[in-house]
């Protein structure tokens, strides 16, 4: 990407980053920041990284767009929709000199990169074969980085319990409420009939192919999430109750398989998270495919929320 389609581009991602900060209602802004997060997305795609820009758009744009949006309608519904009108212009104008601050910082410290520039791609480049995987963000992420994607694993289940923590004690065990109330012939109940299947599709062989070329298992995952909480969201299916067994060993799954394949590897080669000779694409394919439910399902139940107090009625 370059020329006149860049610089349409990058003013369109500054215009909406002021949107985002000098909208005055909650809604709008959230709008701006998901249409920002779905630009950004092309951004990455121009500088052909791929894999990030599928984390931007599930993530950035998607996954936090959603959970924004939540935020926006409880605060809405607890009175606080006027909280955006309050905001005066001196706390637009800091926000807006912070923005611009923390960007100059970063444009001086890319300026004083020493040249050449420090990379580990050669390094990468020299050791991924020993991976077996094709894709170098894989081998990245499941091999010489593994120690960091296990612990963002368990960082997701910290942040699911941070987020139950908060449900009243009379509401602990009982299923996030995610329901709408929808019209059963009307749009979103027709979308989340036919879209879930196709997704699931596209999930299996988003990680299916991650192992070789862009996608993997939080894309994946991020993908089943997001079916999962549209057909509940159109009421075609309920939220699990949180304090069922069956579910929290579900969460744990993935972290415990990738922990055990570290335990493993300190067995047979020698240090934590090291793959033997000839079995490192083995051992990431089954890494990949225990943490792809795990993730969805925590991803799924962070947008849902904590269950609300429903009068100590339990289900």
């Amino acid at each position: 990407m370059s020329g006149a389609p860049t610089l349409a581009l990058i003013a369109l991602l500054i215009a909406l980053a002021l949107w985002v900060v000098l909208a005055r209602g909650m809604f709008a802004a959230v709008a701006g920041f998901i249409a920002y997060g779905l630009l950004l997305t092309l951004a990455w795609v121009g500088l052909s990284a791929v894999d990030v820009a599928m984390t931007e758009a599930a993530i950035g744009g998607g996954l936090t767009g959603a959970l924004l949006i939540g935020a926006a309608s409880r605060l809405r519904g607890a009175g606080y929709g006027e909280v955006g009108a309050r905001r005066g212009p001196l706390t637009r104008v800091l926000a807006v000199a912070v923005s611009v601050g923390v960007t100059a910082v970063l444009v001086v410290c890319l300026n004083w990169l020493p040249e050449p520039q420090p990379t580990l791609v050669p390094d990468v480049a020299a050791n991924l074969d020993a991976t077996g995987v094709g894709n170098p963000i894989t081998g990245v992420l499941l091999a010489f980085r593994a120690m960091d994607t296990l612990l963002e694993a368990i960082v997701l289940l910290f942040a699911l319990i941070g987020v139950w923590s908060l449900t009243p004690d009379a509401a602990w065990g009982q299923r996030p409420d995610v329901a709408h109330d929808v019209d059963p012939d009307g749009v979103l109940a027709y979308v989340a009939r036919v879209l879930p299947p196709i997704g699931v599709v596209i999930a299996i062989y988003i990680l299916w192919v991650g192992a070789d070329a862009p996608g993997g298992k939080f894309q994946g995952a991020t993908v089943l999430a997001a079916m999962w909480l549209l057909a509940m969201m159109a009421g075609l299916a309920r939220a699990p109750l949180i304090g069922r067994a069956s579910l929290r060993a579900w969460l744990v799954a993935g972290p415990l398989v990738f922990v055990a394949i570290g335990v493993y590897g300190v067995w047979r080669a020698g240090a934590f998270l090291a793959y033997p000779d000839g079995f490192a694409k083995p051992l990431i394919v089954v890494i990949e495919i225990a943490l792809m439910p795990s993730l969805a399902i925590t991803l799924a139940l962070l947008l849902a929320g904590a269950p609300r107090d429903t009068g100590g009625r339990h289900e």
